[in-house]
């Protein structure tokens, strides 16, 4: 409420001022981000640097790297997009598929098929 007879234009600058304070916090956060990035990718540069002074020293071989890197990383991990329920059944069927699951499958097979021949052998009279 304004007692002061006021023409209600105060309500629109806060929002804007609001807004533009928002942005400069949004701002800020980026740049702190990117400096925290630029930071450990020097520090990252740094001790590359002394690995390789001392592979060099020991005469030791760089491994090289088979597993390629993820691309990069989503700003928020929690916003990543969810998996459908089709994915999720994709998955669950590789994972029956995998070597020691299909082994166990037919060994239990074998073990039911040699039970089933033992009971019609043997009857209790």
């Amino acid at each position: 409420m304004n007692f002061l007879g006021g023409d209600g234009g105060d309500d629109e600058t806060d929002k804007e001022k609001e807004e533009e304070a928002e942005r400069e916090r949004q701002e800020a956060i980026k740049e702190a981000e990117d400096r925290r990035k630029e930071k450990h990718r020097k520090m990252e540069e740094e001790r590359e640097k002394m690995r390789q002074e001392i592979r060099d020293k020991y005469n030791i071989k760089k491994k090289e790297e088979v597993v390629e890197q993820a691309p990069q990383e989503e700003p928020n991990p929690l916003m990543r997009k969810k998996k459908t329920p089709e994915e999720l059944a994709a998955e669950a069927e590789q994972e029956d598929l995998d070597d020691f699951t299909k082994l166990k499958n037919s060994i239990e097979t074998q073990v039911n098929e040699i039970k089933t021949q033992i009971e019609g052998k043997c009857s209790l009279q």
